[in-house]
């Protein structure tokens, strides 16, 4: 396989702010501790979760270095890096892969539909200027383009593209990436609902925000899988399934914090426009996360 220093549950930490929408660097890095200590097997900072787009350059860059230093190697990391211009991204790109990440994700934003050709080329940029590899990320639902397997494939050909990242909650196109790319390619699921049917379609890994909240019953289901134990992986992913739509339903930011505050844990402010969940979805939330107790 061209890359497997990521595996199993890879988890994705929030950006808390202060009361006055600061970015909050030692809340951080306390919830991003939580996150390692708890198991997870990699930590990507500045994904969806950690609402990338809201943030200036500077803030990307302190949330870099604050993930290389309490991480201090001991477990890969996985910088998102995405932009809406090429150039930017390189940018990021080449920030994150001095600051010591070991690899980034790039989902291709646009406002404009970007055209197959034009993904490639902005994604072959990239790749000429870092020598860490790139998981290509899928999410039509954030990034406005849905890159499908055919561009994918294309994708691959560049050598230091050896990741996918598959959130379009179509499991029948992680079946083809298998099939089609064989065991050379890795490929992670990115869509929480249908993380036991990833794994079973051969996924190395999980990305999730889950382990914000329910760490050990992330890691039983990658443990389940591993040893072949179906009714143990049913029986463990079944659990947290509802805990799981709740928080993509929401919103993975806003789920996050107010799951953080339920269990007595500090998970700061929001930035505007994201708002807190109401009362009556906080309230739900909590029998959600009694369930999963």
């Amino acid at each position: 396989m061209k890359n497997n220093l990521f595996k199993g549950i890879i988890a994705y930490p929030i950006t808390p702010f202060d009361k006055d929408e600061k970015v909050d660097i030692e809340l951080y890095k306390t919830l991003l501790e939580r996150l390692i200590v708890s198991g997870s097997h990699a930590v990507a900072p500045l994904g969806s979760t950690g609402v990338m787009p809201y943030l200036t350059d500077e803030e990307k860059e302190a949330i870099i270095i604050a993930t290389i230093d309490q991480v201090k190697g001991r477990v890969p990391v996985l910088v998102g890096v995405s932009n809406l211009t090429t150039e930017k991204t390189i940018y990021h790109a080449k920030f994150a892969e001095k600051a010591g990440a070991n690899a980034v994700m790039i989902i291709p934003m646009s406002y404009w539909k970007l055209t197959d050709d034009e993904i490639v080329a902005h994604f072959t940029a990239v790749a000429n200027q870092i020598s860490i590899p790139i998981m290509a990320y899928n999410n039509p639902a954030t990034g406005g383009v849905d890159m499908s397997p055919a561009l994918l494939k294309r994708l691959l050909e560049i050598p230091n593209i050896t990741m996918i990242k598959e959130s379009t909650g179509d499991v029948q196109r992680m079946h083809y990436l298998r099939r089609e790319l064989g065991d050379d390619v890795a490929f992670y699921n990115g869509s929480n609902p249908l993380a036991l049917a990833a794994f079973s379609a051969g996924a190395s890994g999980w990305c999730t925000a889950a382990p914000n909240l329910i760490p050990k019953l992330n890691l039983d289901l990658y443990d389940a899988i591993q040893n072949n134990d179906l009714d143990e992986a049913q029986k463990v992913f079944y659990k947290q399934l509802n805990l799981l739509k709740f928080i993509v339903n929401k919103g993975l930011p806003r789920a996050i914090k107010a799951g953080l505050e339920i269990q007595g844990i500090k998970g700061g402010f929001l930035r505007s426009p994201l708002k807190p969940l109401t009362e009556s979805e906080i309230a739900e939330f909590k029998l959600i996360l009694k369930e999963v107790e």
